[in-house]
């Protein structure tokens, strides 16, 4: 019977991260054969299938996905690890785990890994993205030192959190639109905009800004892609929601409105675990992120100015 390896978890990580055999061939650099090969082993291992076969890619199984989570876990001790046997004649420095959802990736967290990293370039610090939830749970599990998130709901247990930034949400626009160079408008204002969104869930995807308006905006595009997004809005097909933070990392092609209303800003919170040793070089990161935060407030301001 065929048992889990190494290689063949891999492989099932990298086929769910692509969607795709040749992809995930291509990107670890072996035959599409051996990849099939890999994934109809760990398949015989499961007893069931990790993929659901398409014309235009696969999709993970539920199967699929537990496998992928554990084989998370697997890796993540593994590098600790191999840090842990480079540490013993003290040649190397630490390591940081660090996760971040998408935009907070864009300028935020880079920031403050330029920094810390800087200061120290013994530090190896590596980087996780992942939406706020999956980066909770793998915080609590231990396979994170800190993750920057989104405000959750319900704290989960062992986790302590702390503001970085109230963050707003901008409209993006093509840099001749009419609303180019106005700094804040209503929600009025936006209604017969199209828009272009990660999804047809209004609610979801505009981040609540308009949940007490008596209309809907117009989703004329779903992608989820944060590129894509960026390049519709710049050829002019429609306006985007984007948080402060990302600002900085936008093309000029693209210029930013303010919202005028109390629900068009989002909590961008610095997430540790509790009733741990204290990690090595977390509270260098913390007030890396911290300054990072108000460096980008300020950029944020002065383009709203501009």
């Amino acid at each position: 019977m065929a048992e889990f390896t190494l290689v063949g978890l891999r492989v099932v990580r990298a086929v769910t991260r692509h969607g795709s055999f040749s992809t995930a061939a291509e990107w670890l650099g072996y035959t599409q054969s051996a990849v099939s090969r890999q994934v109809a082993l760990m398949e015989q291992a499961a007893g069931r299938p990790l993929f659901e076969r398409h014309a235009r890619g696969v999709v993970p199984t539920e199967a699929g996905r537990l496998v992928v989570r554990h084989a998370e876990g697997v890796f993540s001790e593994l590098d600790a690890a191999r840090q842990a046997l480079g540490d013993l004649d003290g040649s190397r420095g630490g390591r940081l785990r660090v996760g971040a959802f998408s935009t907070a990736m864009a300028a935020l967290v880079p920031d403050a890994i330029a920094a810390v990293t800087t200061a120290d370039p013994r530090l190896h610090v590596v980087p996780r993205e992942g939406s706020s939830a999956s980066l909770l749970t793998a915080l609590a599990r231990g396979r994170l030192d800190v993750a920057v998130v989104t405000l959750p709901d319900r704290t989960p247990d062992g986790v302590s959190l702390i503001t970085l930034v109230n963050d707003p949400l901008l409209v993006a626009v093509p840099h001749d639109h009419r609303l180019a160079g106005r700094g804040q408008v209503s929600p009025a204002e936006l209604r017969d905009l199209r828009w272009v969104a990660g999804s047809a869930d209004v609610r979801a995807t505009l981040l609540g800004a308009w949940a007490d308006s008596p209309w809907e905006p117009d989703i004329r595009f779903g992608v989820r892609d944060w590129m894509a997004k960026l390049g519709l809005v710049a050829a002019g097909l429609g306006a985007t929601i984007v948080p402060g933070i990302a600002v900085s990392a936008l093309p000029p092609t693209i210029a930013v409105v303010g919202i005028d209303h109390p629900r068009a800003i989002r909590s961008v919170t610095l997430a540790t675990p509790t009733g741990t040793d204290e990690v090595a070089y977390r509270g260098l990161f913390t007030e890396a992120l911290v300054d990072s935060a108000a460096q980008l407030s300020a950029r944020v301001r002065r383009r709203l100015r501009e």
